[in-house]
């Protein structure tokens, strides 16, 4: 095969010497394979395959894990050999070096970095803005396959986030949740679905289901920049405003799911998603928003309210979820729970109250604190009433108070991949009720609560970034045997 030079693996006791190892590999593997690349596109066949791997961290402990108990993440779960494949160093940088940190510190042990075996897909070797120049004839397209190493869907699987990877005998532990290739894939998904690149994503992920939360962002997210460390906003098609003016061209039609970034240093802005309606987008999305490893993210919408006391207008904070959204349940079982998560359901309920100027009592005329229920079938009201399937009779068996198509998903997929999470609704009908949106009254009412809803979701994501670093990603979302990086 042809192959970049061999950088064979070496150990290092500081995480910024190890990020930099991890960089000469990537960047040796991906130069070799653009390279190979150009020069087939051009007519220039390879005489041999053409093949560069990725870098892989690893770290040996023999002892049992004695971290500080408080912790959710930066150990091993006891003795033995640990790795990784790493991707796109210029990207994850910042998440390396701290993940490298806490192994270090918390282990007192040396970080092996060396080149793997594990292939780089040559579609994603291509940096963000690389452009070929010339097209494939099928003659080149079906060659392709012989010559380089193309994404293989079996190194990309999410066993390691369900449980259900098993190690095979003297294989290491995995250190992460994802695989490089598994990154990848979802990066380029995410350029594809938003329509922005995945450098933009800020920590915080605000997920909504109505066009109307996207028109009031980006009249919020404009007007903020400049303003407290807020640097930039980005809407699809990488349009950039920075305090010196607007950069780039608006695509011709939007993305399926487009994304807006209000950007902040560090990546600690907000970005906000439009995901549509139905709970396989909200699937979609969170499975790739996920490799990004965000702090937190939250569901704003619209949802039926199903309890006669509540009224238009009104506000939900989902403590649990009823899953009947049907997407995840190979996944992650129906009898696995979606726990409430302490940190979120006090910042959104707090944000709630300095927004609205309600406090204890007076806060419940707004807000309903209960579960809410997902389905994916959006004509639900239309089942038979009176039978086994009455959803009348199994909403309130369940205790819901409110019902949506996304809620569930995004909070059944913060669970399996670790990324806290929750949800704030606004109760916009009451079909069981006979209140349904009325023209002009929809209008109306999406005018006078969405403007508010929205400063609600931005005020408890302000609370969420001024807590200790470390206290938001809660142990509650570890395994038996987690992996270390968060």
């Amino acid at each position: 095969m042809l192959t970049p030079p061999f950088i064979a693996p070496a150990r290092f006791d500081d995480a910024d010497a190890a990020l930099a190892q991890v960089r000469r590999i990537f960047d040796a593997s991906t130069g070799h394979l653009r390279e190979a690349l150009t020069r087939f596109v051009a007519g220039q066949v390879p005489e041999r395959r053409v093949r560069a791997c990725y870098p892989f961290v690893r770290v040996h402990t023999a002892t049992v894990a004695r971290a500080d108990s408080r912790l959710a993440y930066g150990f091993v779960a006891g003795p033995g050999s640990y790795e990784t494949t790493l991707t796109r160093p210029d990207l994850f940088a910042d998440y390396y070096r701290q993940q490298f940190e806490l192994l270090i510190g918390n282990h007192g042990v040396q970080l092996e970095v060396g080149t793997s075996t594990l292939p780089i897909p040559v579609h994603f070797s291509l940096a963000e803005n690389d452009q070929l120049e010339g097209s494939l004839t099928l003659a080149q397209r079906n060659a392709m396959r012989d010559l380089f190493d193309l994404p293989d869907l079996a190194a990309m699987d999410d066993g390691i986030a369900n449980g259900t990877w098993e190690p095979a005998p003297g294989e290491a532990h995995p250190l992460a949740l994802f695989t490089a290739p598994r990154v990848d894939y979802s990066l380029h998904r995410l350029r594809h679905y938003t329509g922005t690149l995945p450098d933009h994503f800020q920590n915080f992920v605000l997920f909504t289901n109505y066009q109307f939360y996207i028109d009031e962002f980006v009249r919020l997210g404009r007007a903020a920049v400049g303003q407290d460390g807020c640097s930039a906003f980005v809407e699809p098609g990488n349009v950039v405003t920075t305090p010196s003016g607007t950069h780039g061209t608006p695509p011709p039609r939007l993305p399926q799911m487009p994304a807006y970034h209000l950007v902040r240093p560090g990546h600690g802005g907000v970005t906000m998603v439009n995901i549509g309606v139905g709970p396989a987008n909200a699937k979609t999305i969170t499975d790739h928003i996920a490799v990004l490893r965000p702090h937190a993210w939250l569901m704003l919408g619209h949802c039926a309210g199903l309890r006669n006391t509540q009224q238009l207008g009104d506000y939900v904070l989902a403590h649990g979820y009823v899953r009947e959204d049907h997407v995840l349940d190979e996944e992650l079982p129906l009898w696995v729970p979606i726990p409430a998560l302490a940190e979120v359901q006090v910042a959104l309920e707090q944000a709630v109250a300095e927004v609205t100027q309600l406090q204890g009592y007076e806060l419940k005329k707004v807000l309903r604190t209960g579960t809410v229920a997902s389905t994916d079938n959006r004509n639900w009201e239309l089942l038979p009433a009176r039978g086994h399937n009455d959803p009348a009779r199994r909403f309130s068996q369940s205790r819901a108070i409110a019902l949506d198509m996304e809620s569930a998903t995004i909070a059944a997929n913060g669970f399996r991949f670790r990324v806290p999470y929750g949800t704030l609704l606004c109760v916009s009908d009451k079909p069981l009720h006979g209140e349904i949106k009325l023209p002009g009254m929809a209008n109306t009412f999406y005018r006078e609560r969405v403007d508010q809803h929205l400063r609600i979701g931005m005020r408890a994501v302000e609370l969420l970034r001024a807590q200790k670093p470390g206290k938001l990603h809660s142990r509650k979302l570890r395994s038996f045997a987690e992996v270390a990086f968060q």
